[in-house]
């Protein structure tokens, strides 16, 4: 993980909002008939939805977010569940720190 390609990632506020949400999954989506949304995250669908947006701009944030080690995928079935990589941004915030 780069801190510019880290900053790209959140200089847009509909990732940003992702980030957010997937912080408090039980508070931001309804529940899921398939994959707990703490254990497993939060459907891609769900996120698209929350969004207003269309699936395919969901996964290409989604897609930027992972790119940058912010978010972790999990396929259940036919659907990519996402959750918060938490040990990445602890990293990220360490090294923030440490650089600026």
């Amino acid at each position: 993980m780069t801190l510019d390609l880290t900053f790209r990632a959140l200089s847009n506020p509909s990732r940003f909002q992702i980030l957010q949400w997937l912080r408090q999954p039980k508070k931001h989506f309804p529940p899921q008939i398939d994959g707990d949304l703490v254990k497993d995250g939060v459907c891609g669908l769900l996120i698209a939805k929350k969004l207003r947006v269309s699936q395919p701009t969901a996964s290409e944030h989604l897609k930027i977010l992972l790119q940058a080690g912010l978010i972790r995928g999990k396929r259940i079935k036919q659907w990519t569940f996402y959750k918060r990589n938490e040990s990445e941004i602890r990293a990220l915030k360490k090294k923030i720190l440490a650089e600026v």
